[in-house]
């Protein structure tokens, strides 16, 4: 089958019952719209092109599909006002080019997998209607695969099924390939005269076999990827059901989950071997972890690599949005610690508790132990950073860059004032303000001397009289 793939989603609806203000196909899942999952698994096609059906929130789903990085090419059409799946795909009929196998996709149905649609495409080779069906203890709501032998006849909406159609398990998923030179003429004899008033696409069933179209169904057993979503209830539900998948296949890669069911994973989590996390962990964006790394319980984990032997403490909070994050072989981080977009950790870098870095660099054995601040810094190997001390790096207007060499000791609860150098082997005394460059191998000590009054009586409250 020769034909390009034209992928059609049918984005229109309103959601009533997820009752939110944004479009249901816009509602999140593993951390991305619902519609860019079904978009990422139509590029997994190498589709020529998306033609996306909005109505109610075009303006939102169109502007947020255009400022995503989706390598299809896409166009939109609006269905307004919404008279049914057939009225739908009428809309795109511009847009679709004869000589290609339309592909059509539900936006709130965003789990289905690639190889499914191949072998829905394989189904139809261009020439015959295929159908993606799947069957149900319970078909309530759906429409059901009326055969005739191993023939499929018609698809039957429920309020138009008689008893015994009702009781027909095998339904159709809104899920179809067909060649578009024979779609258009089928849409173009829809008609609304059925219980709901709308035009049904599934009635180009009946036309293909009026006019001695095969239709096929390729039938799978997988809910999952059939699953679309009305409620709250049902994106919560699928969430779980998603993560269980993604927890499983790791798992099958040899990663070890403290448990399975407390996982999230709302983006791209690659892992190399022998990797731990425990529970509650969250990983967004693209996240890499290397060679036996362990992340401890409660960690949230974006945009970020963790190279070999690196562990992970409790309750870190690591966010690499745009820049990036790294941490390097064998460091430690955390617990309740924060890395920023930016960080940069080298091998054996020691971060604490309460420790927050942003936009720094910090070379092969350095170490921040307690309660402090690195921004905009560039730290030197084997660096002592005390308990209390930060990198006052903005004067209101402007960010300025804090240089701290090799092997200096910055004492506890000191303030150093970028722009600002510490020479190599410095040390810099507690309670420090340093506020010019040091020398190499310097101590220096930036505060107020101390005065002890010896016998010093404390105000007392006054007694009411």
């Amino acid at each position: 089958m020769n034909s390009p793939i034209d992928v059609v989603v049918m984005a229109a609806g309103k959601g009533t019952r997820m009752k939110s203000r944004l479009p249901k196909v816009l509602q999140r899942l593993a951390g991305a719209p619902l519609l860019q999952h079904v978009l990422a698994t139509a590029a997994q096609l190498q589709a020529r092109c998306a033609v996306v059906i909005t109505g109610h929130g075009a303006e939102q789903v169109e502007a947020a599909l255009q400022s995503s990085a989706s390598p299809l090419a896409m166009q939109f059409v609006r269905q307004e006002p919404q008279l049914g799946t057939g009225h739908a795909m009428q809309q795109a009929v511009p847009a679709l080019a004869d000589d290609g196998l339309v592909v059509v996709l539900s936006g709130d149905v965003p789990l289905t997998r690639a190889d499914t649609l191949q072998a829905l495409i394989a189904a139809s080779a261009g020439e015959r209607l295929a159908l993606l069906t799947i069957a149900f203890d319970d078909p309530t709501g759906y429409g059901r695969i009326v055969r005739q032998g191993d023939q499929v006849q018609a698809i039957v909406e429920q309020k138009d099924a008689t008893e015994a159609q009702r009781k027909i398990q095998e339904v159709y998923s809104g899920i179809m390939a067909v060649p578009a030179r024979l779609l258009k003429p089928w849409l173009a004899r829809l008609d609304n005269h059925n219980a709901q008033g709308e035009f049904y696409l599934t009635d180009i069933v009946k036309f293909a076999v009026a006019d001695g179209v095969e239709v096929v169904a390729h039938t799978i057993t997988d809910a999952l990827q059939v699953a679309g979503i009305n409620s709250p209830a049902q994106l919560a539900e699928l969430e779980r059901a998603h993560q269980l998948r993604v927890a499983q296949a790791l798992m099958e890669q040899g990663v070890r989950l403290r448990d399975p069911a407390r996982l999230d994973v709302r983006g791209q989590l690659e892992c190399a071997q022998d990797v731990e996390i425990d529970i509650n962990c969250i990983f967004e964006g693209q996240v890499r972890l290397g060679e036996g790394v362990k992340i401890g319980a409660h960690c949230v984990l974006a945009h970020c690599s963790i190279a070999a032997g690196a562990v992970i403490h409790p309750f870190t909070h690591i966010d690499g949005e745009k820049t990036g994050v790294t941490v390097g072989e064998g460091a430690l981080v955390g617990p309740f610690a924060r890395l920023r977009p930016g960080a940069q950790l080298g091998p054996e870098v020691h971060i604490g508790n309460f420790v927050e870095v942003k936009n720094s660099t910090m070379a092969k054995g350095a170490k921040a132990n307690h309660l402090a601040y690195l921004g905009d810094a560039t730290v030197g190997e084997r660096v002592n950073y005390g308990a209390g001390s930060i990198t006052a790096n903005y004067d209101g207007a402007n960010k300025h860059r804090t240089v701290i060499e090799a092997d200096v000791h910055v004492g506890s609860n000191c303030v150093l004032v970028a722009p600002v150098t510490i020479g190599a082997g410095g040390t810099v005394g507690g309670g420090s303000t340093i506020t010019k460059s040091t020398e190499p191998g310097a101590l220096s000590v930036a505060r107020g001397k101390q005065i002890s009054i010896a016998n010093w009586a404390r105000p007392q409250k006054k007694k009411p009289s």
